[in-house]
């Protein structure tokens, strides 16, 4: 374990930390650390296993304590206080542990569903504006929740519900592994963690007390929202059983592209077509801007891909805009008639020692540049 850091340090939270804000820093390290965000990075898988690692230890409230107690050492191969161990004491519920123990919050980080806990993770998809100055959209999808024809019950209209034998009603069972000091707590069999059996089982659900349904919620986005960022809605995920509280719902924000502009932090680019005479002598054009038609003025003498500025016209952050960032691409006719080939002739005759200066210093440059 030497020269291993310490766990605290890892995620960013104090000792003090609760869980939720164990979990908080998790969730921030995590997605900071993914390899898929850290392309071309050869760090980021190991910063990613660590952070990993850390939030194993600190997010078990057993393993916590211990590590608080006796740092590394009490996580080392061997050691009476590490996981697993017989010391490592208490009740085990296997089931707690499928529905909401590290493993779910691990499965989370990549967008699975975490077991039984009932986490979703779904993608909105908005307008390249929309994200821009932010909105408010209602979004439907699919979610497991209380069945409406029992209401959760999972027996039939107006019939019998019994307390469960095996269980006599408190919906878990309790169980002493072998010679170990354990007792490994689970969900009751027979009645599924419900402690009452139905005799008659509603036909929407089969006796689940839990059906799919479409749910529908408002969905507040804030101005600037970067493509790839998460928003998580606390409550409107699955329900995982009729007597547990559903889980969470992360959406994923996708932005549609856009035909005009491209986002560059928080800058707009856009490509603008002019005419060779308005780039030679200057011009006044109208350009697409998030706020609708603008006007931009192009200096006498533009040259092809020439980038000009709108100050202000871009992406909101805070109190403040980013800038509209405009290339100029000047088009060549394609299909001249005689007296505009004529014309044209005659433009180039006058340009004529100006054009071969231009191609001598273009040379010259090459000439230095390859030797």
């Amino acid at each position: 374990m030497a020269g291993q850091r310490d766990y605290y340090e890892v995620l960013g939270a104090s000792r003090t930390a609760s869980s939720e804000e164990l979990k908080a820093a998790f969730r921030k390290a995590a997605q900071t650390h993914h390899p898929d965000r850290n392309q071309g990075d050869p760090g980021a898988s190991e910063r990613f296993k660590e952070v990993n690692q850390a939030y194993q230890v600190l997010g078990d409230p057993q393993r916590r304590s211990v590590y608080d107690r006796f740092g590394h050492r009490g996580e080392e191969a061997g050691s009476p206080f590490a996981a697993g161990s017989p010391f490592a004491g208490g009740v085990v519920d296997f089931s707690d542990l499928a529905a909401s123990g590290i493993l779910g919050d691990l499965l989370g980080v990549f967008g699975v569903g975490k077991g039984e806990r009932g986490d979703l993770r779904r993608e909105i998809e908005v307008d390249f504006v929309e994200a821009a100055f932010g909105c408010e959209n209602e979004f439907s999808y699919e979610r497991i929740d209380i069945c409406k024809g029992c209401e959760g019950g999972g027996g039939a209209p107006g019939s019998e519900v019994d307390t469960c034998r095996t269980c006599a009603g408190k919906g878990r069972v309790r169980m002493q592994q072998g010679l170990f000091p354990i007792a490994v707590e689970r969900a009751c069999p027979d009645c599924r963690g419900r402690g009452r059996i139905v005799r008659v089982p509603c036909t929407d659900c089969r006796g689940s007390g839990l059906a799919s349904r479409t749910h529908t919620l408002s969905v507040t986005l804030p101005p600037g929202v970067e493509p790839g960022a998460t928003t998580l809605v606390r409550g409107a995920g699955n329900r995982a059983r009729p007597d547990k509280a559903p889980g969470d719902l992360e959406l994923l924000v996708r932005v549609k592209p856009h035909p005009f502009f491209r986002r560059v932090g928080n800058d707009v680019l856009c490509t603008v077509p002019v005419g060779f005479p308005q780039a030679a002598l200057g011009a006044e054009v109208e350009v697409p801007t998030l706020d609708g038609k603008g006007t931009l003025k192009i200096p006498p003498g533009t040259q092809p891909g020439s980038v000009l500025r709108i100050r202000g016209k871009g992406i909101p952050h805070g109190r403040s805009r980013g800038d509209q960032r405009i290339e100029v691409m000047v088009e060549v006719p394609t299909q001249l008639s005689a007296r505009q080939r004529e014309l044209i002739e005659e433009l180039s005759q006058e340009l004529g020692t100006t054009a071969v200066s231009q191609q001598r210093s273009f040379m010259d440059k090459l000439k230095e540049l390859f030797g």
